[in-house]
């Protein structure tokens, strides 16, 4: 085989690749959740709930699921004249599925219930992949939420949203554990575990974070 020969068949070889790359990352159609793979960088500042749907709907597309609507499973509360929000209003009527194609709940009732498909090996990312938890290193256990067991906001004075995710600084998320498991005051809630040491990605590391949220599909 001369040297032509030589790079045709190598370029042939990365195309190849690349496209069983490509179709690696294709997730399920039905795919309507996900734990992002990846943060804003930038600790508890998404950019708002709108930044963070930005987030949602980016990551989605990247594995062709872009032409669903997708929002950010985050609260926020009362804040300048602005009402509060709750996550489970903002998720659509379900039901959704996994990157493959595994029901994790069948509607906002079911989501917030025992009866729920959450489980470490079912909430994965965009990619199909499953999030280090409890016992892994690093462990990003911590999922930002804001939220309380039930989905709402809380109507406390103290920060559970890091500035209705606008702070890297000072203040406190509320955070549900993926795997369910590890410490806190609701040790196995997905959704509702405990506040963060901080906002800063730092701070999110800490207590076993990283930045990292779920996403919902609204269609």
């Amino acid at each position: 085989m001369n040297k032509m020969q030589l790079y045709f068949s190598a370029a042939i070889m990365f195309c190849v690749l690349g496209v069983l790359s490509v179709s690696a990352q294709k997730a399920d159609p039905k795919m309507s959740f996900f734990i992002v793979s990846s943060g804003a960088g930038n600790g508890a500042d998404l950019g708002g709930l709108a930044g963070a749907d930005r987030r949602c709907q980016m990551l989605a597309r990247a594995v062709g699921t872009g032409s669903r609507t997708w929002r950010a499973y985050l609260s926020t509360t009362v804040s300048g004249g602005r009402s509060a929000v709750n996550a489970r209003d903002r998720i659509g009527s379900g039901p959704w599925y996994n990157s493959k194609g595994v029901q994790i709940a069948r509607n906002v009732d079911d989501l917030h219930s025992d009866n729920n498909n959450l489980t470490k090996e079912t909430q994965l990312n965009e990619l199909g992949r499953t999030n280090n938890g409890r016992g892994d290193s690093p462990n990003r256990h911590d999922i930002l939420t804001g939220s309380q067991l039930d989905g709402t906001a809380s109507s406390g004075s103290e920060d559970t949203t890091c500035q209705n995710w606008t702070s890297h600084g000072e203040g406190s998320a509320q955070v549900g554990h993926h795997d369910r498991t590890g410490g806190g005051q609701n040790p196995t809630s997905w959704n509702s575990a405990h506040g963060s040491k901080g906002c800063s990605q730092e701070n999110l590391q800490a207590t076993g974070g990283d930045g990292l949220f779920y996403c919902f599909a609204i269609d």
